[in-house]
């Protein structure tokens, strides 16, 4: 564990999926339809499903960096049903080869559940931070996130995405709505870059907002990074000189290869927002 304060810093960045959301099980969840279909996957565990799963995402994001994450999701859905008709030897049949299917499963973000300890954990670190993200998502399917995280999906009606504007191209929830309960000051997707983490783009621009925007001009903006996945957050912003916080979240699959460049390493998000309590009110910082 670093000696370093977490006091010392103003901003958090945050990956969503598989920090704050649980991906894998969101993923898995809405792929059990289609693996029960064939007796080749019809008892996979999660990790053999992520495993597979991601095997054609990640190509895919590469190739198509400028395609909406629901319409990624759709696709590797599509290719992966393909590759389990190819093994299994079976042939497709008109149900089999319903677009809709592919659709519906690139929608499930919204079904996608948040870890138990999120939306405390966030209350917490709001009152010592201020909150944004940098996330491979489009804006449509994060808006019911960020109604989640909010803890306020009974009035889903304040945290859609503003539409495209001269003054911002990125997401400040609370100036489209002034009633949002949103924990976050800044949202940035990979529609807004135009390109997935780990490629560079998302990071260089976040950090570009946050060194210069408005909304962070209170002359404190250091920022610290949080997230579960080594290869896509802690080591693309190392290599950058930001220090980051690793959330383990124990039993994930993705995300473990990479550089162990972070700063701190906590299990969970609630145990991060404890020990950030403990560290700001002994050092009466933040």
């Amino acid at each position: 564990m670093s000696s370093q304060s977490l006091a010392n810093y103003n901003i958090l960045f945050f990956d969503v999926y598989a920090t704050l959301v649980n991906w894998e099980a969101g993923i898995y969840d809405a792929l059990k339809p289609l693996l029960a279909r064939y007796s080749v996957s019809s008892e996979w565990t999660l990790q053999r499903a992520i495993e597979e799963f991601t095997a054609i995402e990640v190509p895919l994001v590469q190739e198509y960096p400028h395609l909406l994450y629901r319409e990624l999701l759709a696709k590797t859905h599509e290719m992966l049903e393909q590759k389990l008709h190819q093994v299994s030897g079976q042939g497709p049949n008109n149900d089999d080869l319903d677009a809709n299917r592919h659709i519906t499963f690139g929608q499930s973000i919204k079904k996608w559940p948040v870890f138990p300890d999120t939306i405390e954990a966030l209350r917490i670190l709001a009152k010592h931070y201020k909150l944004c993200v940098l996330s491979n998502v489009d804006r449509e399917s994060f808006a019911h996130t960020l109604a989640q995280l909010s803890d306020d999906t009974a009035h889903s009606e304040l945290y859609q995405p503003p539409p495209p504007s001269e003054k911002s191209k990125f997401w400040f929830p609370c100036d489209v709505s002034p009633d949002s309960k949103s924990p976050f000051t800044l949202i940035i997707t990979a529609q807004d870059i135009g390109a997935y983490k780990p490629a560079r783009p998302g990071f260089d621009a976040a950090l570009e907002v946050a060194a210069k925007d408005p909304h962070f001009d209170d002359g404190k903006r250091e920022v610290l990074w949080v997230a579960q996945s080594l290869m896509g957050d802690v080591e693309p912003v190392g290599k950058l000189g930001v220090k980051s916080v690793w959330i383990e979240r124990k039993g994930s699959v993705m995300g473990l290869n990479g550089e162990h460049g972070y700063t701190w390493k906590f299990e969970t998000l609630g145990e991060f927002a404890a020990a950030v309590e403990k560290d700001t009110s002994s050092s009466g910082s933040i």
